[in-house]
Order: structure tokens, then sequence, then C-alpha cells
């Protein structure tokens, strides 16, 4: 691993449940008296094979069921934290799915306790910061996404921001317009998934009707030069996820991955883990894997790294 790696770093796009590890999965199945499709963990790894977002998302949110109480959502959260410590994250803004839990029967309360109680635990043991962002699957209408938003408002002293997550394609930003307009007059950050495996178009609806802060993803604003020209102008942040792109095909090579063309461009390019336990890696795994194939410098790594300094919201 890369010296410059040991440098204190923000993490701002990783979905809880994505850090949901196989062996914690059994774990939390036995506990809970939950039946799994697959018998071992041997097996569900076997099944960790994608070929685009959708196959990915429907075993995704079949690990979900697991997630049953408050002590749950806090081993799960703590788990991800101490993985983060010993990547020298020292501020995380870490992505759930409320919709999900909710149409499990699982309370927001549980969800939001169990989670609260491993940041506040972690800030003590592991002094990381993190925050919590839930995020709206635009699979879904937004009438139950304006439902759920009401039910989040119950809690709001425990996230700082909204974020648009799930199936891309054939549901752009603009579907989300007066979520984000009723966000924005309570005063939330605003960040949506975009340009993954959607058009350059997305890009431009998340920040123009949504008027998103930062980006997820945003892979294909490789391809239009003026969006390129706007996100460098306006500072807005690019949360890309390289193990990721990589395992969902969206780069299937990492040495035509965006991230470095577009950090050359001015872009605050910034990398992170998405969904570590099912992609192949924490934060650090994802800087190393594009130093291999990159040939990123140590000035290149120690930018990426003030970028996500930078453009954190806490």
């Amino acid at each position: 691993m890369s010296e410059v790696l040991k440098k204190p770093k923000a993490e701002l796009h990783m979905h809880l449940e994505g850090s949901l590890e196989p062996e914690m999965l059994f774990k939390l199945a036995k506990r809970n008296n939950i039946s799994l499709k697959h018998n071992s963990v041997a097996e569900l790894k076997q099944a960790y094979k994608f070929n685009n977002l959708q196959e990915f998302l429907d075993i995704y949110y079949q690990g979900m069921s697991v997630l049953q109480t408050e002590q749950d959502f806090f081993d799960l959260t703590y788990a991800y934290l101490e993985k983060s410590h010993q990547d020298n994250v020292v501020f995380s803004e870490m992505f759930f799915d409320p919709q999900a839990h909710l149409e499990r029967g699982i309370k927001l309360a549980t969800v939001f306790n169990g989670i609260t109680q491993a940041i506040t635990q972690a800030k003590t043991t592991l002094n990381i910061t993190a925050s919590l962002i839930p995020c709206f699957l635009r699979h879904l209408s937004e009438d139950n996404a304006l439902h759920t938003f009401d039910l989040l408002m119950d809690h709001r002293d425990k996230f700082i921001g909204i974020g648009l997550d799930s199936s891309e394609l054939g549901n752009p930003p603009s579907k989300f317009k007066r979520l984000f307009d009723k966000a924005r007059n309570e005063k939330l950050r605003l960040v949506a998934h975009a340009g993954e495996e959607g058009p350059a178009s997305y890009v431009w609806e998340a920040i123009d009707i949504l008027g998103i802060e930062r980006i997820d993803h945003g892979n294909s604003i490789l391809t239009d030069e003026t969006l390129i020209k706007r996100i460098a102008k306006d500072k807005i942040g690019l949360t890309m996820c390289p193990l990721s792109n990589q395992c969902l095909q969206v780069v299937s090579d990492l040495q035509n991955h965006q991230a470095l063309t577009l950090l050359n461009q001015g872009v605050k390019v910034t990398l992170n883990s998405d969904d570590p336990a099912y992609f192949g890696g924490y934060v650090n795994a994802n800087y190393q894997a594009l130093i291999d194939e990159l040939k990123l410098t140590d000035q290149e790594v120690s930018h990426l790294i003030q970028n996500s300094l930078d453009v954190k919201f806490v």
C-alpha cells in the first residue's frame, strides 16, 4: 500500500448496506432466524459477479433482509467505521436507503438509533466524524419519496442531506424535482447519483433541476466538454468509485478510468468505495487500484485526498 494513503481523508460515497460483509450477513441471518438463498459465505461470494448495476441491486436488496434490529444496524455501521479508520478516514458521509427498510416493515427509529449509536461510539473510540445522508430509490415514485421524506423529518437532527440512488436508466433526476425542492427548503445538503450508467444529460438535470452540490459517480461527463467546464468552474465535487465501476462494467478496464483525466481538467474528483463488501475493497483499495492502473503520482493522490476534505459537508 502506498505511503501517501496514510494521509487523513474523507469518504463521501458509500452505502452502509453495501458494507454488509458476507460473514456478518450470515451471522445476522442466524441471529434473526432468516433463511438465505445461499448456503455458505463462499457460495455467496461466488454470486458477486455482476454484468451491470441491476444485477448488483438484486442481490444487494436480498442481503439487506437480515438487518432487523437496532443492534444489527449498530454492528453494520461500527464495522464499516472500524475499516475506514484503518484506511485513515477521519470524515465519513454515509448513505443509507430508508425506503428499502420501511417496505420490509422496519421502523425508521430502529435504523436511526442503531446507526447513530455507532456514530457516537466511533467518534470517541476511532476519532471519526460520521454523518448520514438518506438516499431515495429512483425506481420508486416521487410520491413514495415525498411520503418517506415526511417520515424522515421526525429524525431531522440525525442526518445532513438527501441523495438519489438505485436504478439510474429510465429514472432521470428531473423525476424528483419536488422532493429536492422540499429538501432545499429544509436547508438540507443535496447530492445525487448521476452519469454512472445514465447519460451526461442526467448530470445536467441533477445540477440545474435538482440543484445538487455533489455528483455521485459522474463518469459520463467526459462526453460533454461544456459540462466538464461547468462542474470545474462551480467546484462541484465528483465522488467517483473505481472498483464499483469495474465490477459493474461501467468502466471495463481501470486503465481507462476517467478520474485522472477529469482531475487534470480541474474537476474536484474524489475516490470512494461505494459498496465495499460487494466490490472488493474499502476506500484505500480504490486509491491503490488507480495508483496501480493509472500510475498516479504521490502528488496526484494527495490532490484527490485534499479534494475529499474540500468538498465534504461537515
